[in-house]
């Protein structure tokens, strides 16, 4: 699954590009532990890094498929996995969630620990955990209140609502909606 992320240097930018559209890009274990190599990584040369999905899909979150098998005795460590993740992005001088579609649980997480947010104006944001009988353990139940305050974020939380992009912008989730978020980031 090594294909499952990809990353290119435009510039002095490194764009980090989730390749699994056809399963909405789900951050599997092996993806999460793969992007938290490249991000501990990041030297000083690079100016910027932009997360990015493919085709109309940015992530769907944690891999369901993985979670399904989570034991009791197990569940825990595989709760704070993404956290090194989302804990060395907020680390970054400049890191951009180039939201290209739909952005869900885990994927919300990464996108909240970036400094700056951009959607396309099709992109819907949800943590969709209350459904699961789960919820984040990647620093979202922090971030997601001090971003767009407690009451709305409860709200996102125990409902599972999907927010469309034109609200993320007035919730203050994210920081502007263009029709092409890849080349928004890299201006």
């Amino acid at each position: 699954m090594s294909n499952a992320v990809s990353i290119e240097l435009i510039e002095r930018s490194l764009v980090i590009r989730l390749m699994r559209p056809e399963v909405r890009n789900p951050l599997s274990v092996e993806v999460v532990e793969r992007l938290t190599e490249i991000v501990e990584n990041v030297d000083g040369s690079i100016e910027r890094v932009i997360f990015t999905g493919s085709d109309g899909v940015f992530a769907a979150g944690a891999d369901l498929r993985e979670i399904d098998k989570v034991t009791v005795d197990d569940a825990k460590e595989f709760a704070l996995r993404g956290q090194p993740l989302t804990n060395a992005v907020a680390r970054l001088p400049l890191s951009i969630a180039a939201i290209n579609g739909v952005c869900f649980g885990g994927a919300l997480d990464l996108a909240l620990a970036c400094k700056k947010r951009i959607a396309v104006p099709n992109a819907e944001f949800c943590h969709p955990g209350v459904g699961l009988g789960i919820i984040t353990g990647w620093g979202g139940t922090q971030r997601l209140p001090r971003l767009i305050g407690e009451a709305a974020a409860l709200e996102m939380f125990m409902t599972a609502r999907r927010v469309s992009a034109a609200e993320a912008v007035i919730l203050g989730l994210i920081d502007q909606v263009a029709d092409d978020p890849l080349e928004a980031a890299l201006i």
